[in-house]
């Protein structure tokens, strides 16, 4: 064959590079009142300029002009197709914590009834603009201060208030945090007075983390570890340890019933916001921590705990409370393991067949790699699974678990 037929033969077995095809954006027609500003706020895209910017761009608008009624509006969020594999894979990313916090925004759209279906299931990812544009958030500007080798700075505003308290009046043992009903909390006895507890309940704010279905209602993550974390600091301080609620609800307190509501009020310790990306609230919580654990350090205090509550989500699968410990520590190893047998020693009375599976193994998480304290992370349950809901639907079932996990951490 002629070799410039060779050459023509290769060329056309060349594939042709894919042409530029623009991003798809979700469309919407304006509420009665609304602005660019309010339908920012609707889908949560309100704390970056970037996004007012973007809208004015694809709407040819600027912020001074009145929306149109009945008129359709492109949104800064792009409709990208989801390859039923990851969302870095269907995206063509590789950050984890821009696809975490992609995912996250797609699940806090679907319980505020703006996404219809999960995109697992319509296999459409809603991808605001930015996630990809690595746009710096305009909530304040702070003076960036010093902080240890290898962590997050830490900024002014997010420093530690030492005035700021676990309760409003210390002399009446009157702790707001823990709702009216519960807010009393008696001092038992004093056999943990000199420990300190740090608990941090997984999840929060935008973060909902896992959500399960029961009875027709969403079952939130981070509100059922809130209230069984929230029974269990209560029962620490009621015998005199000093216990730090990390992730903190306002208005939640301690709940009774099955259907504890989803909302996204959460703060944080000394009363800041809980930060937007999946990193930044890591090590925010981490440096959190670090701070209290350094102030009650100097103050003398040696024995100081971090305890991190969160229900799993494993599709189709039963699974008993399991923990994981700190590769680091043997202290964090050795309360792990006396915790887990405390457990197991309590599902052999409870239990009608006494089994009970689950594990205690060492992961690589932040919160037990970048907290300083001894740390211990525990997964209650999986909040997908229907026999599996029951431990944390039930006040009961929350209660016992509150007490079982004091028990264990009190060597009862």
């Amino acid at each position: 064959m002629p070799f410039f037929l060779l050459i023509l033969f290769s060329y056309l077995l060349t594939p042709a590079a894919k042409p530029f095809v623009a991003p798809d954006y979700l469309s919407v027609v304006p509420q009665a009142g609304d602005g660019i500003l309010s339908i920012l706020r609707r889908y949560e895209l309100d704390k970056y300029r970037c996004n007012l910017d973007k809208f004015c761009e694809l709407n040819k608008v600027t912020l001074k002009n009145n929306l149109i009624k009945g008129k359709k509006y492109l949104v800064p969020i792009q409709l990208r197709a989801f390859d039923g594999k990851s969302i870095r894979s269907s995206l063509g990313i590789s950050n984890f914590d821009v696809a975490k916090g992609i995912e996250i925004f797609n699940t806090l759209m679907l319980s505020k009834g703006l996404k219809s279906k999960a995109f697992k299931v319509d296999k459409i990812l809603w991808v605001p603009h930015h996630t990809l544009n690595n746009c710096a958030a305009t909530e304040s500007k702070t003076t960036v201060s010093t902080n240890q080798a290898g962590k997050a700075p830490i900024s002014e505003n997010e420093r530690v208030d030492p005035n700021f308290q676990q309760t409003s009046n210390p002399g009446k043992r009157k702790f707001p945090i823990f709702g009216d009903t519960y807010a009393y909390t008696p001092l038992l006895s004093s056999r943990l007075s000199g420990k300190v507890y740090y608990i941090d309940a997984g999840h929060g704010g935008i973060d909902p983390g896992a959500i399960g279905r029961y009875a027709g209602h969403d079952l939130c993550e981070d509100e059922y570890a809130y209230d069984v974390s929230l029974r269990l600091c209560r029962k620490l301080i009621e015998h005199g340890a000093t216990t730090y609620m990390i992730t903190r609800d306002p208005n939640d307190g301690i709940r009774g019933g099955t259907i504890l509501k989803c909302d996204k009020d959460e703060e944080v310790w000394g009363g800041q916001r809980i930060k937007a990306g999946h990193s930044a609230r890591l090590h925010q919580r981490s440096n959190i921590i670090n701070q209290l654990y350094e102030q009650n350090r100097k103050a003398g205090i040696k024995q100081q705990i971090t305890i991190s509550i969160h229900v799993d989500s494993r599709q189709n699968k039963q699974v008993d409370l399991f923990l994981y410990y700190q590769s680091s520590s043997e202290q964090s190893k050795k309360l792990a393991q006396s915790l887990h047998q405390s457990i197991r020693n309590k599902y052999q009375i409870y239990r009608k067949n006494g089994r009970y599976s689950g594990s205690v193994t060492t992961r690589d998480l932040h919160m037990l790699r970048e907290c300083k304290p001894i740390g211990i992370y525990l997964e209650l349950g999986n909040i997908r699974h229907a026999l599996d809901q029951q431990r944390i639907v039930l006040e009961s079932n929350r209660e016992a678990l509150a007490k079982w996990l004091f028990e264990g951490l009190s060597g009862q």
